[in-house]
């Protein structure tokens, strides 16, 4: 669905990415992980139209991906990036009353009320149909970002884009996040691609995961190499028989490139 080809990313003389072909699939979890500045999150960001790459090509079902990001694409921040103004039901109707009215991001009678089933159902979804009137200030981390991931689905996206969600919060907490991102996956169909530092959580939530890094130094010029996909490991995710949870993981391939 997605691909990648021969794809740079470069600030001024400084290389970010370098020589990136991908080909990801409709409806893969692609899990990326590498050290700091390897790329990471520069590559989530021209997959969704936020940078421009300055070498190579991006296309979406086989045409070149639009320069802006699209309802096609959605995205999640590791900081929570609601609204602190807004209600919960506030939050996530936004996307709807953007698309629905531009100039005044305001919906009324029959098309208002046909948003907010919408904007109720996705926030059900996502465990908070008991939180409508609430706003952020009165909700923990990861009520917030239940809620960033119910702003990004909104729309239907059908790219996914998670840039370290769940770093900042506690262990508990992320435990419930992964059970819930993955059965958001499943049940909207989508295509996610997610950083982490996390090697755990990426093992455990991809059906991919690729690692980026630099292929090359030079100490005199360090930031005139840049990081590519050094590894990139397919994964068969095993399901339970009867309850239909993970029920562990086997790897297909592992691509040194």
């Amino acid at each position: 669905m997605l691909s990648l080809a021969n794809v740079w990313v470069e600030y001024g003389d400084k290389v970010v990415l370098e020589r990136v072909s991908l080909d990801i699939a409709e409806g893969s979890f692609v899990s990326i992980i590498g050290p700091s500045g390897a790329g990471k999150s520069s590559l989530l960001r021209v997959i969704l139209g936020q940078d421009r790459p300055s070498r190579g090509t991006i296309t979406l079902d086989g045409a070149p991906l639009p320069a802006e990001c699209g309802p096609d694409r959605g995205v999640v921040f590791q900081r929570y990036s609601v609204f602190p103004h807004l209600t919960v039901l506030g939050n996530t109707l936004l996307g709807l009353e953007f698309a629905g009215a531009p100039l005044a991001a305001r919906l009324f009678g029959t098309a208002r009320r046909e948003a907010r089933a919408q904007a109720e159902a996705m926030l059900a979804a996502v465990g908070l149909a008991d939180s409508l009137n609430l706003y952020p200030s009165e909700m923990s981390g990861g009520m917030q970002q239940r809620l960033a991931i119910a702003q990004a689905l909104i729309k239907r996206p059908r790219i996914l884009l998670l840039d370290e969600p769940f770093g900042a919060l506690d262990p508990g907490i992320r435990t419930d996040m992964h059970a819930l991102i993955t059965r958001l996956w499943r049940e909207f169909g989508l295509t996610i691609v997610m950083v982490t530092h996390d090697i755990k959580e990426a093992f455990g939530l991809g059906t991919r995961v690729l690692t980026l890094d630099k292929r090359r130094h030079y100490p005199h010029a360090p930031h005139r190499y840049g990081a590519g996909v050094i590894y990139d490991i397919a994964l068969t995710r095993k399901m339970a028989a009867e309850s239909g949870e993970d029920a562990g993981i086997t790897i297909d391939t592992i691509g040194n490139n």
